[in-house]
């Protein structure tokens, strides 16, 4: 059997490619990072204009904040042929959201990190798919080795650990992390010990964010009504307010707990522990700290009763208006039917669901995420709205996969929708081998 070691260039080449190119234009063979002694690399999504040096602002200080850092796990010199090389170092990739060849090459060649080709598109967007990146800039570390996230939320490590002292920033169990005082809106204190045996949800939320204050008021009924029921359940709101009074006034509203607005280290450790790229989230914990699903703010709105707590995800969603934003985090399968009877969109749930169950399976036993999420569309405003922005056909029954962040859709338009047609298509897409349409 071979080592993970003996896997490293391959699973590294599978996910960047066989080569990176240097600043000075040269061609690295991604192989060759783990035999340099590269542990972690850190993929850097972003424009050229917010990852270049040039200029002044917020750009400007993230790529020297980002370059002092990269320094740190850099060798001073190459070690002599016959010692092996430094231990635990960081590599760097840049993968462009750049559409101008000339700007990307003026930006590359003021970086001192590897970036992935320019011509390398397909690549560049199924990286940008893969990681779900919704916000840029965007550093997000993954294993030499394996290929697979160490950390989702790069940039708050830069911050909060600047030196590089917690190397490799690897993730931490949700009791470690909250482990602390946790405060009640009304000043009293309690350990966060009181946590265990009980379902959690992690909120991240601020006042100043107009959709985190219409979830927190149904969230609010929501948490008393699963409480009412006798469910052990709490919540932990992490703050992402500018101001200690901004933070005493939104809390104000919660009947549940806080992490200390004063508490800066713990709420950044949340945020870099979950990948937080943006407000408001609710992760939803089992008793034991792991995660049962990332999308409680769409589960809460899409279930005011809370029957289906505590939201284990469903393999196939019926499209809403409440779930849509999904359709922004990347290749969605939509099958469209043509009523919105609820026997047909159950009868069609049911026809793709063994699929969607099939590829999520297979992917989390790889530790990953499923590169697709799977929708049935019925008729209703949500499903015209859907079909006018992507120029779909009326026709119904309709295959799709829609690919917001790549403006690129995928269409199957036959009059008897089976399982086997589901699968190929879905088979095809992840081969690479179907023709994108322009949205």
């Amino acid at each position: 059997m071979a080592s993970p070691a003996a896997c490293a260039p391959a699973a590294l080449a599978e996910l960047l490619g066989e080569t990176l190119c240097a600043a000075d234009g040269s061609a690295v063979p991604t192989a060759s990072l783990p035999a340099r002694g590269v542990s972690l690399v850190g993929l850097y999504f972003g424009y050229c204009g917010a990852a270049g040096g040039g200029g002044g602002g917020p750009g400007a200080q993230l790529a020297a904040s980002l370059a002092a850092f990269y320094a740190r796990f850099q060798p001073e010199q190459p070690p002599p042929p016959v010692q092996p090389p430094p231990p635990q170092r960081l590599e760097l990739v840049f993968v462009s959201a750049e559409q101008d060849r000339a700007r990307w090459l003026e930006a590359t060649r003021d970086m001192p990190w590897l970036a992935l080709p320019f011509a390398d598109k397909r690549r560049k967007l199924k990286l940008w798919n893969k990681f779900r990146v919704s916000n840029i800039p965007s550093l997000i570390f993954i294993d030499a080795i394996t290929g697979k996230v160490v950390c989702q939320n790069g940039l708050l490590v830069i911050r909060d650990d600047p030196e590089g002292l917690e190397f490799p920033w690897g993730p931490r169990p949700f009791q470690e992390v909250i482990a602390g005082p946790l405060v009640q809106n009304k000043g009293q204190s309690q350990d966060s010990s009181t946590l265990e045996g009980s379902y959690v949800g992690v909120y991240f939320s601020a006042h100043w964010c107009p959709p985190c204050r219409s979830l927190t008021r149904v969230l609010v009924e929501s948490y008393r009504k699963i409480k009412d029921v006798g469910q052990k359940f709490e919540i932990v709101f992490v703050s992402a307010d500018r101001s200690e009074d901004s933070f005493k006034q939104y809390f104000s509203e919660m009947p549940w707990l806080a992490v200390p607005y004063a508490d800066e280290a713990r709420r950044s450790r949340l945020n870099r522990l979950y990948g937080i790229q943006g407000i408001p989230t609710l992760i939803i914990l089992d008793p034991k700290g792991e995660v049962i699903t990332r999308q409680g703010r769409v589960e809460v709105l899409n279930d005011l009763d809370c029957r289906e707590f505590p939201w284990h995800p469903k393999p196939v969603l019926e499209l809403t208006e409440a779930n849509a934003v999904h359709l922004n985090e990347g290749p969605c399968l939509v099958l469209f039917v043509d009523s919105d009877d609820d026997g047909e969109s159950e009868a069609a749930k049911q026809l793709i669901q063994p699929i969607a169950e099939k590829i999520i399976a297979k992917y989390r036993a790889k530790d990953e995420e499923a590169p697709l999420l799977f929708f049935v569309a019925g008729e209703d405003n949500m499903t015209d709205s859907l079909r006018d922005y992507t120029n779909l056909p009326e026709a119904a029954p309709l295959l799709t996969i829609l690919d917001m962040s790549a403006r690129a859709k995928y269409v199957m338009d036959v009059e008897e929708i089976t399982p086997d047609i589901v699968e190929a298509f879905v088979n095809d897409f992840l081969l690479d081998k179907l023709k994108p349409e322009p949205i």
